[in-house]
C-alpha cells in the first residue's frame, strides 16, 4: 500500500448506488482514510426519491462546503456527474466513477421491460436507462470498471463476460473521461477491492491511474445492485 500523502488531508465525498445507503461504501471509505483522505458520505433515497432530488441536494451540499473530490459507485457516479454538469461552478476538482453505467444500462433495460421487475429500479430508472451525456465538465473524470463477470446482470443474461456481472465494460466508457482503468473485481466487489481504492486515491491525487503492475491487490467478489 503506498504511503498516505503528508500535509492537509484532501476531502472526498462518496455517493452510493441503487438500493444502498452511505454505510454500503464503508469498506472503500476506510481504505481511503488509511490512504490519507478525509472521507464523508452522501445519502439519498434511490428508489422512492430518485436522482432528481438527490442531484439537487448534492449540488446544495457541495456548494455549501469546502473544495473536495467525488467518488460514486454505480448509480452514484451518474448522480455525481449530473450534479457537476448542472452546476459546473461547484468546487470539485476530480471525480471517480466505479462501475457506473455511464452510457446506460442493459441490465436496467431488461428489468424495465418486465412488469414484475421494473419496480426494482424505482424513480432511478430514467437515469439508469439513458446514462450521462459525454463529459465536458471542468472537473477531471476518472472511470474504474470491474472485469469479474459475476452479478445480477449475468444471471439475467443482460450482459456478457465483458462486464463486472452487472455493468458491461462498454457501458462505462463515457467520451470525455480523462482516464480509464479496469480492476479484477465484480460490480459489488469494487466497493471491497483494495486495488480499486488505491486507484481512486491515485486519480484523486494526480489525475491518473496507477499502472496495473503497481496497483496490485486482490479482487472483490460478488454481484449486486446498480
Amino acid at each position: 500500500m503506498p504511503p498516505a500523502a503528508t500535509g492537509p488531508r484532501e476531502r472526498v465525498l462518496l455517493v452510493h448506488g441503487l438500493w444502498n445507503s452511505p454505510w454500503w461504501l464503508l469498506p472503500l471509505a476506510l481504505r481511503l482514510r488509511r490512504l490519507g483522505f478525509e472521507v464523508e458520505g452522501f445519502g439519498y433515497p434511490s428508489i422512492v426519491g430518485g436522482p432528481e432530488p438527490a442531484i439537487a441536494n448534492l449540488v446544495e451540499r457541495l456548494r455549501a462546503g469546502p473544495p473536495c473530490h467525488l467518488a460514486g459507485h454505480s448509480l452514484g457516479g451518474l448522480v455525481a456527474l449530473e450534479a457537476l454538469r448542472r452546476a459546473p461552478d461547484l468546487p470539485v476538482r476530480r471525480v471517480v466513477c466505479l462501475g457506473s453505467p455511464l452510457c446506460g444500462s442493459a441490465t436496467a433495460r431488461l428489468l424495465a421491460a418486465h412488469r414484475r421487475l421494473a419496480w426494482l429500479l424505482g424513480r432511478s430508472a430514467p437515469l439508469l436507462l439513458c446514462g450521462c451525456q459525454p463529459w465536458s465538465g471542468r472537473a477531471e473524470l476518472g472511470v474504474i470498471a470491474g472485469e469479474v463477470p459475476r452479478g445480477v446482470g449475468r444471471l439475467l443474461a443482460a450482459v456478457g463476460t465483458d462486464s463486472d456481472g452487472t455493468v458491461a465494460l462498454a457501458e462505462t466508457r463515457l467520451p470525455g473521461a480523462s482516464a480509464y482503468c479496469r480492476v479484477r473485481a465484480s460490480h459489488t466487489g469494487l466497493v471491497f477491492s483494495a486495488e480499486a481504492a488505491r486507484q481512486v486515491a491515485a486519480f484523486l491525487r494526480a489525475g491518473a491511474f496507477l499502472p496495473p503492475a503497481r496497483a496490485g491487490g486482490g479482487a472483490g467478489e460478488g454481484g449486486g445492485p446498480l
